[in-house]
């Protein structure tokens, strides 16, 4: 159901300032454990935003993903044929950058160097990996207005599998702009588990030749569907996980004990969608309970943002914060155009 408040609430833009400011929140604690966290930055649930708010490649491929899907709809419907190219152009940019200096992921880093050229893209897949990579940029595939599930699921792997090959990466990044998706549109996050679940069931053996191409064949499976439900088994194994998670999570014990550690892309979607399930309504808590922890901290609070931005709006997050996240005008630009 389409409320009042989800038509004015501004998700696009509460989104991606969430997002950022979660992944800036967590730059500084990424590869520390919980009580190097706390000694470094005080008490987790008074974190400041750090001066400046420098984002990671977190944040730099989420803009580079937006601008490429603002380029293809300038082209025309969202498919295939106007994303594809896109999608490579900016990540070879992004590849090329003098900012990309933000510890990539080496996934990222050697897909990208050899989609720098002609080859099919699956040649430059990287076939084995589901890195949360795959899943840390998807969010705006999920904000942009009047997608059908067709082309959202299908330009939310396609944009995985230009880097991480893996089924798991795409079925994970599906499921990201899926619940990106019903939090904008005013699902309620109490059976947002449960709708995703659903979702995962009635997607597991559907493979998008069409998006996807034969990205199948470099993989040891026998046809399209054994590849991609792989994918799928893994990710309804981690929302069963979650699910029992909800039921039983302090939130004063760092998520990652419950849900993993958030350096693959199934475990960054749930440890995040864990911090912003514990504090539905509470933002700031939520990405600061994300960037205290012992995994990716800066992948895990930059989709609980994505998350917590597309619940709440562009109120969500103060205006001393957004106005000090870098990149923040571009932000604002693009949640503007799918606000609108």
């Amino acid at each position: 159901m389409i409320t009042a408040r989800t038509t004015t609430k501004q998700a696009a833009t509460g989104s991606l300032i969430g997002l950022a400011l979660g992944d800036a929140l967590g730059f500084p604690t990424e590869f520390n454990d919980v009580p190097s966290i706390l000694a470094k930055c005080g008490p987790w649930r008074e974190m400041a935003l750090p001066k400046p708010a420098i984002v990671t490649d977190d944040t730099q491929m989420t803009l580079a993903v937006a601008r490429a899907v603002r380029t293809a709809l300038a082209r025309g419907a969202l498919s295939p044929q106007t994303l594809t190219r896109p999608l490579r152009d900016e990540f070879v940019a992004w590849y090329h950058s003098p900012e990309n200096n933000r510890a990539p992921g080496h996934t990222c880093l050697a897909a990208c160097e050899k989609l720098d050229g002609e080859r099919p893209w699956q040649e430059a897949s990287q076939i084995g990996s589901k890195g949360c990579g795959a899943n840390m940029r998807v969010a705006p595939i999920g904000l942009v207005p009047g997608l059908s599930q067709e082309q959202r699921a299908g330009a939310a792997q396609l944009q995985a599998a230009l880097t991480h090959g893996h089924p798991t990466a795409l079925a994970a990044s599906d499921l990201t702009a899926q619940a990106v998706y019903l939090l904008s549109r005013g699902a309620e996050p109490l059976g947002l588990v449960g709708q995703l679940r659903s979702y995962a069931y009635e997607n597991r053996s559907r493979y998008h030749q069409q998006w996807l191409g034969d990205l199948w064949t470099y993989s040891h499976d026998a046809a399209p569907a054994q590849f991609i439900e792989r994918g799928w088994d893994e990710c309804l194994d981690v929302l069963k996980t979650l699910e029992s998670a909800l039921r039983t999570a302090d939130p004063e014990t760092d998520p990652c004990l419950l849900t993993g550690e958030g350096w693959i892309a199934e475990e960054a979607l749930t440890s995040a969608l864990l911090c912003f399930l514990l504090f539905p309504e509470e933002p700031l808590t939520a990405i600061r309970r994300a960037a205290c922890t012992k995994g990716d901290s800066d992948s895990i609070a930059c989709l609980a943002g994505a998350f917590a931005g597309a619940h709440l709006g562009a109120g969500a997050w103060p205006k001393e914060w957004a106005d000090r996240i870098e990149y923040g005008s571009e932000l604002l630009t693009l949640g503007a155009l799918w606000d609108a």
